[in-house]
């Protein structure tokens, strides 16, 4: 199996140190550098070539927002960590391309899989704050706060939703209500592996980069109304 190569930033180099501890436990991971803010973790990943990025969002200089804008600019997939459990801070990785969101109590075996999860192309954010991100929604958040490629308001619906096929539709309102793949194949009486097809399907014909794009869209669009 190849190793994930890793870089962590955190401007607290004993975060970092724990960080790396609990992540080169892992057999499949490798920790290939640190870096203590947003302009150097940019540099690093340059030089270094990580698989994932784990970024802090308080830092000196770049915070990890901004520094998460150009990474992802880059090519890089990048695993937002932070203490703060605040809205603003969620929706703002969100939008600068952050392939997951954790809060840092998270446990270490959820760390790992979530790091996997980000290697491997698929995107997540911590439950608690998946809850917010749908909240925000409840309350009527402005599309246009989002991207701009995001539908307008009283467009027809996302491009490409008229190419999804019925199925592929009720897999694209599950994905939206935050369901996992186990979870939309128990409810839908399918196996993972048909969830799994469908899900690309739906993320290629509506030109998505991930899940939480997914999420995003479907709520913006009204295709699944906030008190789901």
């Amino acid at each position: 199996m190849p190793l994930v190569r890793l870089l962590v930033v955190d401007d607290e180099a004993l975060v970092r140190f724990g960080f790396k501890l609990i992540l080169d436990a892992e057999d499949d991971f490798e920790v290939v550098g640190e870096a203590a803010d947003g302009e150097e973790a940019v540099a690093q990943a340059r030089l270094l070539r990580p698989d994932v990025v784990l970024i802090d969002i308080r830092m000196p200089r770049v915070d990890g927002v901004e520094a998460t804008r150009r990474l992802v600019a880059e090519g890089h997939k990048v695993l937002i960590l932070t203490t703060f459990d605040l809205d603003e801070y969620l929706f703002n990785g969100v939008k600068a391309g952050a392939s997951g969101f954790l809060l840092k109590d998270v446990p270490p075996d959820e760390l790992a899989a979530a790091v996997r999860a980000v290697a491997r192309g698929d995107a997540l954010v911590e439950p608690r704050m998946t809850r917010r991100l749908l909240d925000e929604f409840a309350r009527g958040r402005s599309a246009s706060s989002w991207s701009s490629s995001s539908p307008s308001a009283g467009s027809p619906g996302p491009p490409g939703l008229a190419d999804l096929t019925e199925r592929e539709l009720e897999v694209f309102q599950s994905m939206a209500k935050g369901l996992t793949n186990a979870e939309i194949a128990s409810a839908l009486f399918i196996s993972e592996t048909t969830v799994k097809t469908h899900v690309a399907h739906v993320l290629t014909k509506l030109q998505l980069r991930d899940r939480v794009q997914a999420v995003v869209l479907a709520y913006e669009s009204g295709l699944v109304p906030p008190s789901s």
